[in-house]
This record gives C-alpha cells, sequence and structure tokens, in this order.
C-alpha cells in the first residue's frame, strides 16, 4: 500500500514538475473557469489551498479532487480499509515520535508504524517505516517536523506519504483523541467561543464532509444527536436511517454551531427549537439545507433536510403508479375544478407526485401557480410562491393572493388549518382545480382530517374529486435479491380478494417472491432505491352521497371497493408478488392490514 515520497529537500523540485491543480481541474471538465476564478479570489482571502477553496464552493467533490492530486503528484490516497486495525497505533507512533496528540490534530495529520517485511539482506534488520496520513502530505511544516521527529526518535525509519480524504482522517484522529471528552465544557459557554469553534479548519472539513458522504449516498436526511459520551450523524437513506459517524461527545458542540452557523441560527441558543435554512453548491450543484434543532438530555438534536433542485424527478411509472391506478390519477389531475388531496407522512414522495401531475397537464394554455414551504423544484411555465410565515405570508395569506391572478390550477403545499381548507373549498367550488397534501393515515381518512380542522362535511362532498395516499418501500437489489417460497403472501393475496381487491391485473401470472440479502452493490442492505404503494379514491355519486350523510371511514371503503379500490397494503402485497420489493418491507411500512 503506498509508495515513497521525496524528502523535504527535494520537495520544491517534485512540485515545479507538477502542472497547475486548477488548469488539469478545466482540462478535465471538472470544474468551470468561473468556478476557479471564484476559488482564487477566495483563496487570496481566507489563505490556504487551492482544492480546500473549491471544496468550499461545492465546484468539486472531495474524491475528484483527490483523485487528480494523486495522479499529479504521484502520492496513494489512503482509505479507511487501509488503516490499522487496532486504535493504539497512531497513539504509539506519537509517543515514539515525541508529539502530541494535540498537533496531530491541528495539522491534520497522523501515523502508524510497520516494519519492513523484506529487507535486503539476510543480514539487515527490519526497518519500520512510518506511515503518515495527511489532508495535505506538501505542509512543509508538517513535514519538518516529521521527518525531525524521525531523525531523533527512529533513526533508520523510512516514511510514506498518503493523501487521505476527511473522513478518514477523522476516523484516524478519532482513535488518536484521549483526553478530548475530559476537557472542561465551560468553554462552550459564551456565543463568541463557539463562533470560534465553528470556524475552526478542522470543524468546517467535518461538517462539509458530512454533507458530501449524505449527498454522495443519496440520502434525504442527515441526523446529528448528542449523547452521553458521543454524538451520532445519521443519514436517512430510502427511508431507514444508518449510523455513518460515532464521535467523542466533546467535538459535538463545535460540529453543532458550525451547522447553525451555516443555516443562519443562534449558536449560543440551545434551550430552544430553532429552524434554519441554507444553500449549499456540491459538485457544481445547488442543494437547498432545511435544519431543524431541539434540545434534548445531553445536548441538542439536529435534522439537515437536503433538497436537490435540479435532481430529475422520477415519472410516475418509475415511482409505482401503473395500470389502473395511473389511469385513475390521470382522470383525477384532468379535472377541471375541484380538490385532490395527496396524503401521507414527510418524506413519502407526495411533492413528486403533485410536481408529475402538473407536468402533465402544465400544456402552456393554464396559468399554474403553486404556494409552497419550501419549493422543492424548479417548473418552467409554473409560477412558484414561496411562504414566508415569520413575516406573515402564510399558506392563507398565499391563497387569497394567487386567486387574484387568474390561476387555472393551483398548487398549495400543504393543507394545515380550517382557513386554508376553507380557502382552498371556495377555490375549487368556483371554477378552479386545486391540488394539495394533507397529513392523513390512509386516502379516506382525509375526510375525516379535513372535517376535524372545520370543513363540513356538505363542502368536503362537493369540492373534493380525489384523494391519493402513498408510501415509499425500498426496493430490492437487483444485485443480490433471492427468489424465495411466497406462500404466506399468496395466502395473504386470497384473504384480500375475498375481501374484494384486486391484488394484480393478471392472478394467474407466475408470482416473483423475492428476499433481500446484501452486497456491496447496496451496502449490505439488501434494497436499492425506492418505489411507491398507493390508495387512489375518485369521490364518485355513491361515495358523495355517504360523506354527505355522515357515512363511517369502513363504510366508505367499502363503497369504494366497488371502483376497484385497493389500500396501501394491499398495493404493497401486488408489488412484492411482482418482485419488486419484499413482503417483510411492506409490513414494515403499511403495517399488516390486508383490508
Amino acid at each position: 500500500m503506498g509508495s515513497y515520497f521525496p524528502p523535504s529537500a527535494d520537495l520544491e523540485r517534485f512540485c515545479m514538475l507538477a502542472s497547475p491543480i486548477g488548469e488539469i481541474l478545466i482540462e478535465r471538465g471538472l470544474v468551470s473557469p468561473r468556478d476557479l476564478s471564484q476559488a482564487l479570489a477566495l483563496q487570496a482571502e481566507v489563505g490556504g489551498l487551492l482544492g480546500q477553496a473549491l471544496l468550499r464552493l461545492g465546484a468539486i467533490t472531495e474524491e475528484q479532487l483527490l483523485a487528480v492530486i494523486s495522479e499529479q503528484l504521484d502520492l496513494p490516497i489512503a482509505e479507511t480499509a487501509d488503516l490499522p486495525p487496532e486504535p493504539e497505533a497512531f497513539l504509539r507512533a506519537a509517543d515514539r515520535l515525541k508529539l502530541a496528540p494535540r498537533w496531530f490534530e491541528v495539522r491534520r495529520c497522523a501515523a502508524w508504524l510497520s516494519e519492513d517485511q523484506n529487507p535486503s539482506s539476510e543480514t539487515e534488520d527490519a526497518a519500520p517505516f512510518l506511515h503518515v496520513v495527511a489532508a495535505d502530505p506538501l505542509d512543509p511544516g508538517m513535514r519538518e517536523a516529521v521527518e525531525a521527529a524521525v531523525r531523533r526518535a527512529l533513526d533508520r525509519a523510512r516514511i510514506i506519504y498518503y493523501l487521505a480524504a476527511s473522513p478518514t482522517l477523522d476516523v484516524c484522529l478519532r482513535r488518536l483523541e484521549t483526553s478530548a471528552e475530559n476537557a472542561d465544557e465551560d468553554q462552550f459557554a459564551d456565543a463568541a467561543r463557539l463562533r470560534e469553534m465553528a470556524e475552526e479548519a478542522p470543524v468546517i472539513d467535518f461538517v462539509n464532509a458530512l454533507f458530501a458522504g449524505a449527498l454522495k449516498e443519496n440520502a434525504s436526511d442527515i441526523h446529528v444527536e448528542a449523547f452521553e459520551h458521543t454524538f451520532l450523524a445519521r443519514y436517512r437513506i430510502d427511508g431507514v436511517l444508518h449510523t455513518r459517524r460515532t464521535e467523542p461527545r466533546a467535538r459535538f458542540d463545535a460540529v453543532s454551531s458550525r451547522i447553525k452557523l451555516v443555516a443562519g441560527m443562534d449558536v449560543a441558543e440551545r434551550r430552544l427549537p430553532q429552524d434554519g435554512r441554507h444553500t449549499i453548491r456540491f459538485a457544481g450543484r445547488e442543494i437547498d439545507l432545511r435544519v431543524s434543532t431541539v434540545p434534548s438530555t445531553w445536548g441538542e438534536s439536529l435534522v439537515i433536510r437536503l433538497l436537490r433542485k435540479q435532481t430529475e424527478l422520477p415519472d410516475l411509472e418509475g415511482l409505482g403508479l401503473t395500470g389502473r391506478s395511473s389511469d385513475l390519477l390521470g382522470e383525477l389531475i384532468a379535472c377541471p375544478n375541484g380538490v385532490i388531496l395527496v396524503t401521507g407522512p414527510t418524506g413519502s414522495g407526495k411533492s413528486t407526485t403533485l410536481y408529475r401531475g402538473l407536468e402533465r397537464i402544465n400544456d402552456g394554455f393554464r396559468k399554474i401557480i403553486t404556494i409552497e414551504d419550501p419549493v422543492e423544484y424548479d417548473i418552467a411555465g409554473v409560477t412558484q410562491i414561496q411562504v414566508k410565515a415569520d413575516i406573515g405570508y402564510t399558506f392563507a395569506s398565499g391563497l387569497r393572493a394567487i386567486l387574484r391572478q387568474d390561476p387555472d390550477v393551483i398548487l398549495v403545499g400543504e393543507i394545515r388549518d380550517g382557513e386554508t381548507a376553507t380557502i382552498a373549498a371556495q377555490a375549487a367550488l368556483t371554477g378552479h382545480l386545486v391540488l394539495s397534501t394533507l397529513h392523513t393515515n390512509s386516502a379516506l381518512a382525509a375526510v375525516t382530517r379535513l372535517e376535524d380542522i372545520g370543513l363540513e362535511r356538505f363542502l368536503i362532498s362537493a369540492c373534493v374529486r380525489g384523494l391519493v395516499a402513498q408510501r415509499l418501500v425500498r426496493r430490492v437489489c437487483p444485485a443480490c435479491g433471492v427468489e424465495e417460497d411466497g406462500s404466506e403472501g399468496e395466502a395473504l393475496c386470497a384473504e384480500a380478494r375475498d375481501a374484494g381487491a384486486e391484488i394484480c391485473p393478471d392472478p394467474q401470472a407466475p408470482p416473483q417472491w423475492r428476499r433481500a440479502v446484501g452486497c456491496p452493490e447496496c451496502d449490505g442492505t439488501g434494497y436499492k432505491g425506492r418505489i411507491a404503494v398507493f390508495e387512489i379514491v375518485r369521490l364518485d355519486d355513491p361515495l358523495r352521497e355517504a360523506i354527505g350523510a355522515g357515512a363511517s371511514l369502513r363504510e366508505l371503503q367499502r363503497i369504494a371497493r366497488r371502483q376497484g379500490f385497493l389500500t396501501l397494503f394491499e398495493d404493497g402485497l401486488s408489488k412484492a408478488r411482482a418482485g419488486l420489493t419484499t413482503l417483510s418491507e411492506i409490513y414494515r411500512v403499511c403495517g399488516g392490514e390486508a383490508s
């Protein structure tokens, strides 16, 4: 693993042979001239390396940058798997070199020793190698100190330098830390100290690496949570949380302060919940961050929602809307007026469904206006408005203003209160098509929810055209998923058919029940990507009459069966039978109600 690097005396001559890093990045199309110009300006202002400036601007990923630098300087890149498995190895090397752990932390480097297994002669003793991983292996101060320490303490040791990404360096430094947890927490008390800590290079690099890792793994959220002795950084990937970093509790305040600082929040306020937002660049793309903090027993819990404005939206078929469900939603979207509600919890794909619905009817002949919090995706030809609750510009007030803009179609990000619901209903009754979302457990439960927030049953039956509920389940990994006995699933399908559900268009089609296994392709989870399961109800005359008469949820579902209604669980069974997901995943997301 690794190769020799020229000693400090030859460093200047070695660097003269290398092409300027900026030119190489432009030649390979990794950054634009404008990105390079901005990075040079930032470098002139704050100092540091050009690569660090490009990373902070979000113009390039760390992996891309390291690959180019490695090739340019003929330096190997250390991976986490290359590190010694014993944490004590880093501390032993620090002790042998007589360099304090704090010195390594400041210089963003770490070292360990290994023995030469192939001495040049049978009588020659094995010479030790000193492996040094660093964010900047060309740092003259770091190199001179290491080489002086080697001359003092190790004599014949040979040094190998490595480049390392921030996560790899953090693993090394985490293993090296011995006394950080015992630091006096009083130093975190004042805001000035917190801001100072948040501006330290290691903290900035840690948070940037946290964002970069989440975006690389296509995570939707980052959770940073403090506990008694540690804090965790977890990514929500395909709807499930995965722990990615475990750090000493002593580092939490600096990290949380950095996140709050970039999100425009009060760094010193740790007793009350806060919300903030920020836009970052990653690999040349803009990413919106929505940050929420709440106080907890051992500190704070921070959740960062990642919104990719330029992400290509999956089409409805790719999302899992096929067959009768696709036809039914198409009929609802084509209605000239009325309210269509999409229900489900946060992160269930409601916005994607609504945006795709808007694209279907965005023909240039209709005025389409949205009011959202936040505006998640930009749609050409659609007027999109951002809610600003802090100045009193809410969904209700925004909706009133929209009605004076002569719209044909209105999308309201969420109906949260009776006032918004009433205005939306009135808009629907006066000839507008209103699309919105609601938080309920099922499609038909939206009727009860609307009644709870103040709409009369007769108004609901008059204005609502259709109800959609959806959840996201994980797709079984195509690389490692294996077929399994589907006796349990077939029995559930039979029960659902007995209850009047058409589980799949062709019940005689051969089932393809599958089981998740796990492989490197899916990071050992057995799943890769997600697909939606749906409930879709069109309010026909029998349903309208039942709603107006105050019918129960069970009675409404019985009537909906006549138009082919499927519950979330039943639609999930259909997709599991087709091999798209697994029965266990349907149980996890939808519970066990087959009818």
